[in-house]
């Protein structure tokens, strides 16, 4: 009965130069020496097998996740355009419904770096547990270990079991000060790890989502296309948890990172003495807390501190550490003839 579905939108624009759209993140060994999609896939070993794992993934994606990923072509299911997280966990969610009307769905991005495989998949296993016991939507709730803005907040409500609690309010992305107080109130990081039965799930759209829900009849009708075309882009946050009545948390007892920026790679790769991340060929002196990677050339850094530095693809990005968050930014200011990379 279990599913997964695995998120693997977007082009990484926040790891450029090095992620480009032949080649996006997810298909980089960001974390460790596979790609995150390959790690994200092995990771479910034991609890959910390759033919019930789904990938909705982009047209210039679709094909080469789907290689080396080793899943079965209709398991790759190809977005006709990008619309956000809701239209495509509810499409991946009704196709799941159809190959088994009493599934259950695990969903996952292929972005993350999880520290402890094994606790993932209690964890995942508690979760899916809880939606089928209590028929409801459930959220994994990590601990936060610093006031990140950047994420959002689960504020955890009346206990469901020993497991499980309701939740009392989301709060997505606060400001630092506010991040400190939703912390000290024992809050919890959203992680985008979710459990439902695909039947909870498309009655909870049709009750909450009307950004979703008109189009849910061109599913039922096999037309992928203009389901589609009919929703308006919409995450499933925003459109559809933090409006039911009918969502739980459960805590994740595993190390988690959403790796976004390549400040993360401080965060979930070894560090030499010095704090410094290096991948590729680099040398190191009287330097600290800096982000090294190197796909050819040799870099040398001498006497600077939480830099980002990276060769790749032709190009060469040199930049402080606290501004990796504002990549997108930058691509937007670079000429065409820097910034898009062909490969």
């Amino acid at each position: 009965m279990r599913w997964a579905v695995l998120l693997a939108g977007g082009s990484g624009t926040r790891f450029w130069p090095l992620s480009t759209p032949e080649n996006p993140k997810q298909l980089l060994p960001l974390a460790g020496s596979s790609s995150s999609a390959e790690d994200s896939v092995e990771r479910l070993a034991g609890l959910i097998p390759r033919e019930r794992t789904l990938v909705v993934a982009g047209p210039g994606l679709a094909g080469k996740l789907q290689e080396r990923l080793k899943l079965p072509a209709d398991n790759v299911l190809v977005e006709p355009r990008p619309a956000s997280t809701a239209p495509a966990l509810i499409w991946a969610t009704w196709e799941a419904q159809q190959r088994d009307p009493s599934a259950e769905v695990l969903s996952l991005h292929t972005d993350w770096a999880v520290g402890d495989a094994a606790a993932f998949r209690r964890t995942a296993d508690t979760a899916l547990a809880i939606a089928r016991r209590h028929d409801r939507l459930v959220t994994v709730g990590m601990v936060p270990s610093r006031p990140e803005t950047g994420y959002g907040y689960i504020v955890p409500g009346t206990p469901l079991d020993d497991a499980a609690r309701s939740v009392a309010r989301f709060s997505e992305k606060p400001d630092a000060a506010t991040a400190l107080d939703l912390m000290a109130a024992g809050a919890l990081w959203n992680s985008g790890l979710f459990a439902w039965t695909a039947s909870r799930l498309l009655a909870e759209v049709a009750s909450h989502t009307p950004e979703v829900a008109p189009a849910l009849p061109a599913l039922a009708e096999g037309d992928v296309g203009r389901f589609f075309r009919e929703v308006t882009p919409i995450s499933i946050d925003v459109g559809l948890l933090e409006r039911s009545g009918a969502v739980a948390v459960v805590r994740g007892d595993f190390a988690w990172d959403d790796v976004g920026t390549w400040q993360a790679l401080a965060r979930v790769r070894p560090k030499d003495p010095g704090g410094n991340v290096v991948v590729g060929d680099a040398v190191l002196h009287d330097s600290q807390d800096c982000v090294v990677w190197s796909d050819r050339d040799p870099i040398v850094l001498y006497g600077v501190q939480e830099m980002v530095v990276v060769q790749a693809n032709g190009r060469i990005l040199v930049m402080p550490a606290e501004r990796a968050a504002s990549m997108k930014q930058l691509l937007d200011a670079l000429p065409p003839a820097v910034r898009d990379i062909t490969q």
